[in-house]
């Protein structure tokens, strides 16, 4: 019996399953020194990225499938939020107006935001409060970024030297070979195919040769 099971399994088309036991290694950071030093190998790598200030996905929400579709439609609607049904219209409401003894309209009672702005009130009260503390107008810093976001910022903002590529003595001798055989006929250098082997066409082998201060 053991012998034609054997058999059928070397008949069967279905693969073997195998499974790999791979050894789970602890993440190592590569690419910015000042996130591999602050790099804690006991942590995962989202508890990093949220520890460090960072996003570890760049979706919005960071959720899985399941959970963001349950995520798409709030119990609160978000008042900042844009809706793409509305196309910039005002509504048609009601105003207050006054009028002189003819019935003519004289002036028109505006509210103070007519758009229904969320971000008026907080402008008002910070307007408000600055007022009744007597503030010098001092400059908003911002929100205290972490430490690590704060050097990553400051790295990137650092200027960086443009590479320049100069061309190698090979180079220069393969594009003298071409100007020897061809001049400057740049079209005959890219259809050289014995000077020409990685088949360069003829607006880079131009670039190039104005580049070597080979051709005007």
């Amino acid at each position: 019996m053991g012998r034609e099971l054997q058999k059928r399994k070397r008949r069967s088309s279905r693969p073997t399953v195998r499974t790999h036991n791979y050894r789970k290694k602890a993440l190592n950071p590569q690419g910015s020194n000042i996130v591999a030093q602050e790099w804690d190998k006991k942590e995962t790598l989202s508890q990093n990225y949220s520890r460090f200030g960072l996003v570890s996905k760049l979706g919005a929400s960071g959720l899985s499938s399941k959970s963001s579709k349950k995520s798409k439609s709030p119990s609160t609607p978000n008042p900042l939020a844009h809706n793409p049904s509305d196309r910039g219209l005002l509504r048609v409401q009601e105003v207050q107006v006054e009028r002189d003894a003819q019935g003519r309209i004289t002036r028109v009672i505006r509210e103070a935001n007519p758009l229904r702005d969320p971000l008026n009130d907080v402008l008002d009260s910070d307007s408000d409060s600055e007022s009744d503390d007597g503030d010098d107008g001092e400059e908003w810093g911002g929100i205290d970024a972490p430490r690590v976001v704060r050097e990553l910022e400051r790295e990137a903002a650092q200027p960086t030297e443009k590479l320049v590529r100069h061309q190698s003595e090979r180079e220069m001798e393969w594009l003298g070979e071409l100007v020897a055989r061809h001049g400057e006929d740049v079209g005959a250098m890219a259809r050289d195919a014995k000077l020409n082997r990685m088949q360069q066409t003829a607006a880079d082998i131009r670039k190039r040769l104005r580049k070597a201060g080979l051709l005007g």
